[in-house]
């Protein structure tokens, strides 16, 4: 270290390394059109072609099915790496942020809207998911001021079960395929439900948690506040008495 700042040297102050990973913050104001929003918007572009597909010729051709079920396996793949990447490569940002989350939703959503549509999946299934989704999507913004609700194993579980079963709805399956389908939608019901109520828990907890900790700051800080102007009550108190020796 020369104790010279680098632009009085007339260097840039940072040294390019060969083969090494940018920093969040560069790679951020680089561009927005980075892999991972790439891939977000692709499943975003994705879920218009997915219902045309679906819904094509009644919703009841099989090859027609096959294409969407093509689409929506595609969507869900995406959804696996862009996050993924985001997060190895420091490539988060507002944009995906706010993007991904809806990407999720919309395909899922609109799988789910369609095959209730079709006949093929009863309307309260469709209800009792899309519930569960918005409303721990709108628990998450409640409480995030204290904290965030990290994604755990059982919300993983459930986000495959619901992938694999709908996929399957998707896909014109008859005979054995069609009952497996339908217990596979079953288990992703259930983890729908409780992993939905293990987040509402979540939830509860950190709120209490935070607002414990901010109660217990306001007091820390008007008992320091307190503390303070006693002092200095005491500080002028001896001032006069000093002046009158």
């Amino acid at each position: 270290m020369t104790g010279v700042p680098a632009s009085a040297a007339g260097g840039s102050g940072a040294t390019p390394v060969r083969g090494g990973k940018l920093g969040a913050a560069a790679v951020n104001q680089a561009s927005l059109w980075n892999i991972a929003n790439l891939l977000t918007m692709a499943r975003l572009v994705l879920v218009p072609g997915f219902v045309v597909l679906l819904l094509h010729d009644g919703g009841y051709d099989p090859a027609w099915r096959s294409f969407a079920w093509a689409a929506f396996a595609i969507a869900m793949i995406t959804d696996l790496f862009d996050g993924h990447l985001a997060r190895t490569y420091n490539l988060v940002t507002d944009f995906g942020k706010i993007a991904d989350p809806i990407a999720d939703k919309a395909i899922m959503g609109a799988a789910l809207i369609c095959l209730s549509y079709l006949g093929d999946l009863p309307w309260w299934v469709t209800g009792v998911i899309l519930f569960r989704e918005l409303g721990i999507t709108l628990m998450r913004f409640w409480v995030i001021r204290h904290g965030v609700i990290p994604a755990s194993r059982g919300g993983k579980m459930k986000t495959l079960a619901q992938g694999t079963a709908v996929g399957m709805y998707v896909l014109a399956l008859t005979g054995p395929l069609a009952t497996l389908r339908f217990w596979v939608m079953a288990v992703a019901v259930v983890l729908t439900v409780v992993t939905g109520l293990d987040y509402v828990r979540q939830a509860v907890v950190l709120r209490r948690q935070g607002l414990a900790a901010e109660r217990a700051a306001s007091e820390a800080s008007r008992a320091a506040s307190e503390e303070s102007g006693t002092a200095a009550g005491a500080a002028g108190a001896r001032g006069p008495a000093e002046a009158e020796r």
